[in-house]
């Protein structure tokens, strides 16, 4: 992977809350195609990284760099139109809409909106809206739920929330995709059809992943490199291999060896 171009470049990032420092001149980048994991204990800062990236916290110190390019300070949404997409910790979805219009909403970034066009329903409208569907039809397709497109996701088991989430983020067809804990909460069965989509996604979309996630079995499965933090500060970087062998590491998060 070394030999691909970075997408992002995560630079000397310090993130303050008041006294409290979650992040401390933290520094790593996300090469073009790769699945690259972001791992640590609980309150080690890495929900607070993605955040950072995606625009919903400004760190006080260093910067991002996406696509060659500093990124200026600017508000999520904007980030979002960049190419960002991500999913979230506690699934954040419409639960009384259906997985359909739940996954429409993720092209809202890629619509060009206008009043009268849409409110009169022809020309323009109407073929974009039917673009933006036949999207939407095939992320059902290759996350399979065609069965359950019509049913409100408030109905729907947990699992099968968060695939619809994924999906989501996947109609915004972002270069980086953002995973915060993927599998959390999922049982076996669930986790391995989370794992080959998310393998899926990688090959045939082309996308960036960077992703948070606690299960060290899927880390090592499916990323290609690995970001270890503890209390705030990147304590190890490289791949599944080397995290798994490295000794601050396994003394931060795997456990002491003995």
């Amino acid at each position: 992977m070394n030999d691909s171009a970075a997408l992002m470049d995560i630079r000397n990032i310090t993130l303050k809350f008041g006294g409290v420092t979650a992040l401390e001149d933290v520094s790593f980048d996300i090469q073009e195609g790769e699945v690259r994991a972001i791992i640590g204990p609980n309150g080690a800062g890495k929900s607070s990284m993605l955040n950072v990236i995606s625009g919903f916290y400004h760190p006080q110190e260093g910067g991002i760099w996406f696509r060659g390019e500093r990124r200026p300070a600017m508000p999520s949404h904007r980030i979002a139109r960049q190419g960002v997409a991500r999913t979230f910790q506690n699934i954040a979805l419409f639960s009384r809409m259906t997985t359909l219009d739940n996954i429409m909403t993720g092209r809202v970034t890629l619509m060009r909106p206008n009043l009268l066009t849409h409110m009169l329903w022809w020309g323009r409208a109407e073929r974009e809206e039917s673009e933006h569907r036949e999207k939407v039809e095939r992320i059902i397709d290759f996350l399979e739920i065609q069965t359950i497109r019509k049913t409100p996701v408030g109905r729907l088991p947990y699992g099968l929330q968060k695939r619809v989430e994924l999906g989501r983020a996947l109609a915004a067809e972002p270069a980086l995709l953002l995973l915060d804990e993927p599998m959390a909460g999922m049982n076996v069965e669930e986790k391995e059809d989370m794992c080959r989509f998310i393998l899926d996604v990688k090959e045939e979309f082309g996308t960036t992943i960077a992703l948070i996630e606690h299960d060290m079995g899927v880390v090592m499965d499916v990323s290609d490199r690995v970001v270890v933090m503890d209390y705030g500060r990147k304590i190890g970087d490289g791949t599944p291999d080397e995290v798994r062998n490295n000794q601050d590491v396994i003394d931060a998060y795997l456990g002491v060896q003995h």
